[in-house]
Protein backbone atom coordinates (compact mmCIF):
# COMPACT_ATOMS: atom_id res chain seq x y z
CA UNK A 1 0.00 0.00 0.00
CA UNK A 2 1.35 3.40 -0.98
CA UNK A 3 0.76 6.47 1.16
CA UNK A 4 -1.06 9.71 0.43
CA UNK A 5 0.16 13.17 -0.46
CA UNK A 6 -2.10 15.88 0.98
CA UNK A 7 -1.87 19.43 -0.34
CA UNK A 8 -3.19 21.72 2.37
CA UNK A 9 -4.40 25.25 1.72
CA UNK A 10 -3.42 27.66 4.50
CA UNK A 11 -4.87 31.08 5.38
CA UNK A 12 -3.73 34.00 3.19
CA UNK A 13 -4.25 36.41 6.06
CA UNK A 14 -6.93 35.83 8.69
CA UNK A 15 -6.02 32.70 10.65
CA UNK A 16 -9.71 31.98 11.36
CA UNK A 17 -10.10 31.15 7.65
CA UNK A 18 -8.20 27.90 8.23
CA UNK A 19 -10.42 24.92 7.35
CA UNK A 20 -11.12 22.50 10.26
CA UNK A 21 -9.49 19.63 8.36
CA UNK A 22 -6.17 21.49 8.33
CA UNK A 23 -5.71 20.99 12.08
CA UNK A 24 -6.65 17.32 11.75
CA UNK A 25 -4.14 16.74 8.97
CA UNK A 26 -1.38 18.64 10.77
CA UNK A 27 -1.91 16.46 13.85
CA UNK A 28 -2.12 13.15 12.03
CA UNK A 29 0.40 13.33 9.17
CA UNK A 30 3.49 11.14 9.28
CA UNK A 31 5.50 13.95 7.66
CA UNK A 32 4.71 17.65 7.39
CA UNK A 33 6.66 19.32 4.59
CA UNK A 34 6.58 23.09 5.10
CA UNK A 35 7.84 25.96 2.96
CA UNK A 36 8.89 27.78 6.15
CA UNK A 37 9.07 25.76 9.37
CA UNK A 38 8.95 28.94 11.49
CA UNK A 39 5.69 30.02 9.87
CA UNK A 40 4.40 26.48 10.33
CA UNK A 41 5.15 26.75 14.04
CA UNK A 42 3.17 29.98 14.30
CA UNK A 43 0.30 28.38 12.38
CA UNK A 44 0.13 25.28 14.59
CA UNK A 45 0.29 27.41 17.74
CA UNK A 46 -2.60 29.56 16.49
CA UNK A 47 -4.61 26.43 15.71
CA UNK A 48 -3.72 24.80 19.00
CA UNK A 49 -2.32 21.66 17.39
CA UNK A 50 0.97 19.77 17.71
CA UNK A 51 2.20 17.75 14.71
CA UNK A 52 2.93 14.17 15.75
CA UNK A 53 4.92 13.44 12.63
CA UNK A 54 8.32 14.60 11.41
CA UNK A 55 8.53 18.21 10.19
CA UNK A 56 10.84 18.96 7.25
CA UNK A 57 11.46 22.04 5.15
CA UNK A 58 10.35 22.04 1.52
CA UNK A 59 11.05 25.28 -0.31
CA UNK A 60 12.36 26.49 -3.65
CA UNK A 61 15.99 26.00 -2.66
CA UNK A 62 15.69 22.32 -1.71
CA UNK A 63 12.58 21.27 -3.68
CA UNK A 64 14.49 19.31 -6.32
CA UNK A 65 16.70 17.51 -3.80
CA UNK A 66 13.98 16.71 -1.26
CA UNK A 67 11.30 15.52 -3.69
CA UNK A 68 12.82 12.03 -4.26
CA UNK A 69 13.11 11.53 -0.49
CA UNK A 70 9.46 12.40 0.09
CA UNK A 71 8.33 10.24 -2.82
CA UNK A 72 10.11 7.25 -1.30
CA UNK A 73 8.32 7.92 2.00
CA UNK A 74 5.01 8.07 0.12
CA UNK A 75 5.79 4.87 -1.75
CA UNK A 76 6.47 3.23 1.62
CA UNK A 77 3.01 4.13 2.94
CA UNK A 78 3.56 7.51 4.64
CA UNK A 79 0.95 10.26 4.75
CA UNK A 80 2.76 13.44 3.75
CA UNK A 81 1.15 16.84 4.32
CA UNK A 82 2.48 19.73 2.20
CA UNK A 83 1.88 23.30 3.35
CA UNK A 84 3.23 26.59 2.03
CA UNK A 85 3.32 30.03 3.60
CA UNK A 86 -0.15 30.99 2.34
CA UNK A 87 -2.72 29.58 -0.03
CA UNK A 88 -2.58 26.34 -2.00
CA UNK A 89 0.75 24.54 -2.55
CA UNK A 90 2.02 24.41 -6.15
CA UNK A 91 0.13 27.58 -7.18
CA UNK A 92 3.16 29.89 -7.57
CA UNK A 93 4.55 28.00 -4.55
CA UNK A 94 6.58 24.79 -4.08
CA UNK A 95 4.67 21.59 -4.76
CA UNK A 96 4.39 20.95 -8.48
CA UNK A 97 7.49 18.72 -8.60
CA UNK A 98 6.28 16.62 -5.70
CA UNK A 99 2.78 16.21 -7.14
CA UNK A 100 4.16 15.22 -10.55
CA UNK A 101 6.58 12.72 -8.99
CA UNK A 102 3.86 11.24 -6.77
CA UNK A 103 1.51 10.82 -9.73
CA UNK A 104 4.31 9.11 -11.65
CA UNK A 105 4.61 6.55 -8.83
CA UNK A 106 0.81 6.03 -8.65
CA UNK A 107 0.65 7.64 -5.21
CA UNK A 108 -2.73 9.07 -4.19
CA UNK A 109 -2.80 12.87 -4.15
CA UNK A 110 -5.60 14.77 -2.42
CA UNK A 111 -6.13 18.24 -0.96
CA UNK A 112 -7.51 20.21 1.94
CA UNK A 113 -9.17 23.13 0.14
CA UNK A 114 -8.41 26.50 1.60
CA UNK A 115 -8.29 30.25 0.95
CA UNK A 116 -7.04 31.34 -2.46
CA UNK A 117 -5.66 34.80 -3.25
CA UNK A 118 -6.43 34.21 -6.93
CA UNK A 119 -10.14 33.50 -6.47
CA UNK A 120 -10.58 36.04 -3.67
CA UNK A 121 -9.07 38.85 -5.74
CA UNK A 122 -11.04 37.81 -8.80
CA UNK A 123 -14.32 37.86 -6.88
CA UNK A 124 -13.58 41.26 -5.32
CA UNK A 125 -12.30 42.90 -8.50
CA UNK A 126 -15.68 43.76 -10.01
CA UNK A 127 -14.43 42.43 -13.35
CA UNK A 128 -15.91 39.50 -15.33
CA UNK A 129 -15.36 36.19 -13.52
CA UNK A 130 -16.97 33.70 -15.89
CA UNK A 131 -13.69 33.13 -17.75
CA UNK A 132 -10.23 33.94 -16.43
CA UNK A 133 -6.61 32.84 -16.62
CA UNK A 134 -3.94 32.96 -13.92
CA UNK A 135 -0.56 34.26 -15.12
CA UNK A 136 1.39 34.05 -11.85
CA UNK A 137 4.39 36.36 -11.46
CA UNK A 138 5.68 38.35 -14.43
CA UNK A 139 9.43 38.35 -15.26
CA UNK A 140 11.50 40.85 -13.29
CA UNK A 141 13.37 42.29 -16.28
CA UNK A 142 11.49 45.08 -18.07
CA UNK A 143 11.98 43.71 -21.60
CA UNK A 144 10.91 40.20 -20.69
CA UNK A 145 7.95 41.57 -18.74
CA UNK A 146 6.69 43.58 -21.73
CA UNK A 147 7.20 40.55 -23.97
CA UNK A 148 5.09 38.35 -21.69
CA UNK A 149 2.36 41.00 -21.59
CA UNK A 150 2.33 41.28 -25.40
CA UNK A 151 1.67 37.53 -25.57
CA UNK A 152 -1.69 38.03 -23.84
CA UNK A 153 -2.57 41.53 -25.11
CA UNK A 154 -5.45 40.08 -27.12
CA UNK A 155 -6.62 37.64 -24.42
CA UNK A 156 -10.36 38.03 -23.91
CA UNK A 157 -10.45 36.36 -20.48
CA UNK A 158 -9.84 38.28 -17.24
CA UNK A 159 -6.16 38.07 -16.24
CA UNK A 160 -4.89 37.49 -12.69
CA UNK A 161 -1.30 38.17 -11.59
CA UNK A 162 0.78 38.05 -8.42
CA UNK A 163 3.31 40.85 -7.95
CA UNK A 164 5.85 42.04 -5.41
CA UNK A 165 4.99 45.46 -3.92
CA UNK A 166 8.29 47.08 -4.99
CA UNK A 167 7.66 46.09 -8.63
CA UNK A 168 3.97 46.97 -8.75
CA UNK A 169 4.42 50.47 -10.15
CA UNK A 170 6.61 49.29 -13.02
CA UNK A 171 4.30 46.37 -13.76
CA UNK A 172 1.17 48.53 -13.92
CA UNK A 173 2.97 51.05 -16.13
CA UNK A 174 4.00 48.24 -18.49
CA UNK A 175 0.43 46.92 -18.53
CA UNK A 176 -0.89 50.40 -19.37
CA UNK A 177 1.64 50.62 -22.19
CA UNK A 178 0.85 47.20 -23.68
CA UNK A 179 -2.86 46.79 -22.88
CA UNK A 180 -3.84 50.46 -23.04
CA UNK A 181 -4.16 52.92 -20.18
CA UNK A 182 -7.97 52.72 -20.19
CA UNK A 183 -8.12 48.95 -19.60
CA UNK A 184 -9.88 48.34 -16.28
CA UNK A 185 -8.04 46.61 -13.46
CA UNK A 186 -8.04 46.06 -9.70
CA UNK A 187 -5.11 45.95 -7.29
CA UNK A 188 -5.94 43.76 -4.29
CA UNK A 189 -3.65 44.32 -1.33
CA UNK A 190 -3.37 42.45 1.99
CA UNK A 191 -6.43 40.30 1.33
CA UNK A 192 -8.29 39.19 4.50
CA UNK A 193 -5.80 41.10 6.66
CA UNK A 194 -6.33 44.17 8.84
CA UNK A 195 -5.34 46.66 6.13
CA UNK A 196 -7.08 44.96 3.21
CA UNK A 197 -7.54 47.30 0.25
CA UNK A 198 -8.99 46.85 -3.23
CA UNK A 199 -8.28 49.75 -5.57
CA UNK A 200 -10.11 49.70 -8.88
CA UNK A 201 -9.67 51.87 -11.96
CA UNK A 202 -8.01 52.25 -15.37
CA UNK A 203 -4.45 50.90 -15.61
CA UNK A 204 -2.96 54.36 -16.19
CA UNK A 205 -4.61 55.67 -13.03
CA UNK A 206 -3.50 52.68 -10.98
CA UNK A 207 0.07 52.99 -12.30
CA UNK A 208 0.22 56.63 -11.17
CA UNK A 209 -1.09 55.64 -7.73
CA UNK A 210 1.38 52.74 -7.33
CA UNK A 211 4.35 54.92 -8.38
CA UNK A 212 4.26 56.46 -4.91
CA UNK A 213 4.96 53.07 -3.34
CA UNK A 214 2.71 50.26 -2.11
CA UNK A 215 3.22 47.72 0.65
CA UNK A 216 1.85 44.26 1.35
CA UNK A 217 0.90 41.12 -0.56
CA UNK A 218 -0.41 42.07 -4.01
CA UNK A 219 -2.75 40.42 -6.51
CA UNK A 220 -3.59 42.27 -9.74
CA UNK A 221 -6.72 41.54 -11.78
CA UNK A 222 -6.94 42.96 -15.31
CA UNK A 223 -9.92 43.11 -17.64
CA UNK A 224 -9.65 40.99 -20.78
CA UNK A 225 -9.22 42.53 -24.22
CA UNK A 226 -12.40 44.01 -25.70
CA UNK A 227 -14.14 42.20 -28.50
CA UNK A 228 -13.26 43.73 -31.85
CA UNK A 229 -15.23 43.61 -35.05
CA UNK A 230 -13.66 42.93 -38.45
CA UNK A 231 -10.79 45.29 -39.21
CA UNK A 232 -11.18 47.54 -42.24
CA UNK A 233 -8.27 46.33 -44.34
CA UNK A 234 -8.14 46.53 -48.13
CA UNK A 235 -7.04 43.61 -50.29
CA UNK A 236 -3.59 45.07 -50.95
CA UNK A 237 -2.88 45.32 -47.22
CA UNK A 238 -4.03 41.73 -46.66
CA UNK A 239 -1.67 40.54 -49.39
CA UNK A 240 1.18 42.57 -47.89
CA UNK A 241 0.66 41.03 -44.45
CA UNK A 242 0.63 37.52 -45.89
CA UNK A 243 3.81 38.25 -47.84
CA UNK A 244 5.57 39.54 -44.71
CA UNK A 245 4.73 36.32 -42.88
CA UNK A 246 5.85 34.18 -45.82
CA UNK A 247 9.16 36.03 -45.97
CA UNK A 248 9.58 35.31 -42.25
CA UNK A 249 9.31 31.58 -42.97
CA UNK A 250 5.60 30.78 -42.56
CA UNK A 251 3.85 28.57 -45.08
CA UNK A 252 1.24 30.37 -47.14
CA UNK A 253 -1.66 28.44 -45.63
CA UNK A 254 -0.62 29.33 -42.08
CA UNK A 255 0.12 32.94 -43.06
CA UNK A 256 -3.34 33.36 -44.56
CA UNK A 257 -4.98 31.86 -41.47
CA UNK A 258 -3.01 34.13 -39.14
CA UNK A 259 -3.79 37.29 -41.12
CA UNK A 260 -7.47 36.34 -41.20
CA UNK A 261 -7.54 35.99 -37.41
CA UNK A 262 -5.77 39.29 -36.72
CA UNK A 263 -8.01 41.15 -39.18
CA UNK A 264 -11.18 39.44 -37.98
CA UNK A 265 -12.02 38.23 -41.48
CA UNK A 266 -12.92 34.85 -43.03
CA UNK A 267 -9.89 32.93 -44.30
CA UNK A 268 -11.55 32.70 -47.70
CA UNK A 269 -11.51 36.49 -48.05
CA UNK A 270 -7.77 36.65 -47.41
CA UNK A 271 -7.15 33.66 -49.68
CA UNK A 272 -9.10 35.28 -52.52
CA UNK A 273 -7.11 38.51 -52.13
CA UNK A 274 -3.81 36.59 -52.37
CA UNK A 275 -4.98 34.60 -55.43
CA UNK A 276 -6.25 37.76 -57.13
CA UNK A 277 -2.95 39.53 -56.55
CA UNK A 278 -1.01 36.54 -57.87
CA UNK A 279 -3.26 36.35 -60.95
CA UNK A 280 -2.93 40.07 -61.62
CA UNK A 281 0.83 39.83 -61.26
CA UNK A 282 0.96 36.87 -63.60
CA UNK A 283 -1.20 38.64 -66.20
CA UNK A 284 0.99 41.70 -66.01
CA UNK A 285 4.15 39.65 -66.56
CA UNK A 286 2.59 37.79 -69.47
CA UNK A 287 1.52 41.02 -71.18
CA UNK A 288 4.98 42.48 -70.80
CA UNK A 289 6.57 39.37 -72.31
CA UNK A 290 4.11 39.36 -75.20
CA UNK A 291 4.92 42.94 -75.95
Amino acid sequence: MTGTLVLAGTPIGDISDAPPRLAEELAGADIVAAEDTRRLRRLTQALGVTPKGRVVSYFEGNESARTPELVEELAGGARVLLVTDAGMPSVSDPGYRLVAAAVERDVKVTAVPGPSAVLTALALSGLPVDRFCFEGFLPRKAGERRGRLREVAGERRTLVYFEAPHRLGDTLAAMAEVFGGERRAAVCRELTKTYEEVRRGPLAELAAWAAEGVRGEITVVVEGAPEQGPEEVDAAELVRRVRVREEAGERRKEAIAAVAVEAGLPKRQVFDAVVAAKTAGGSGSGSAERR
